[in-house]
């Protein structure tokens, strides 16, 4: 069985982690804290899990590449899309530091309830930094805007005009679209510049 000493050395290794900042985020935001009991043998696996209702804990390496393309600095207030088992959540909850907030937007019932179960399991980033919201997370959360960053678990036909008037000017949305990951970075109200990372896989996004 790995470790996640290995998982964490091979993600380094692979060109995957890059930063001190998240580097020290996959030491301290436990992988298997994350991941249902009879799958604990597997939670050092460098491949997505279930966790239920046909979704999946994302593959290390992706979790890895976006937070890494995300860029998160101390203080920032963060827009997730689909919460999943919160273990990304908790990641960008220990980058941002007491100073920042992540809004995360979970529309199953059943993982919601999972991802505050295993949130909770880390009280220094539970109380403070994560405000988990259960809703539709297709036109973004407009109570919370506007935000520094955005990121989507989920991979969508085009990114969102809702997500593009809830981002701050110098702000920055990582997103799936179709089979790649897209980096957006708004320059002004209505210009972004767009990055195009090709030849991943990812659960789609579903609106009500």
């Amino acid at each position: 069985m790995n470790t996640k000493e290995d998982l964490i050395n091979n993600l380094i290794k692979e060109g995957y982690l890059k930063t001190p900042a998240v580097i020290e985020a996959f030491k301290n935001i436990d992988r298997k804290s994350f991941v249902s009991d009879d799958l604990q043998n597997r939670a050092y696996e460098n491949s997505a899990l279930p966790i239920g209702n046909k979704q999946t804990i994302s593959q290390p390496l992706v979790v890895a590449f976006m937070l890494e393309l995300l860029d998160l600095k101390f203080g920032e207030k963060v827009l997730e899309i689909g919460t999943g088992s919160g273990w990304k959540t908790g990641l960008m909850a220990d980058l941002v530091g007491d100073g920042g907030k992540i809004f995360s937007i979970e529309r199953v019932r059943e993982l919601y309830d999972i991802a505050e179960n295993n949130i909770q399991k880390y009280e220094a980033i539970s109380n403070r930094r994560v405000d988990l919201l259960l809703g539709d997370g297709s036109k973004g959360y407009e109570e919370g805007s506007p935000y520094d960053k955005i990121i989507s678990a989920a991979s969508a036909e085009d990114i969102p005009l809702e997500w593009k008037d809830q981002l701050k000017i110098g702000g920055r949305i990582v997103a799936p679209v179709k089979d790649s990951i897209l980096v957006l970075d708004k320059l002004a109200k209505n210009k972004f510049e767009t990055k195009e990372y090709f030849g991943f896989n990812f659960v789609p996004l579903i609106s009500h």
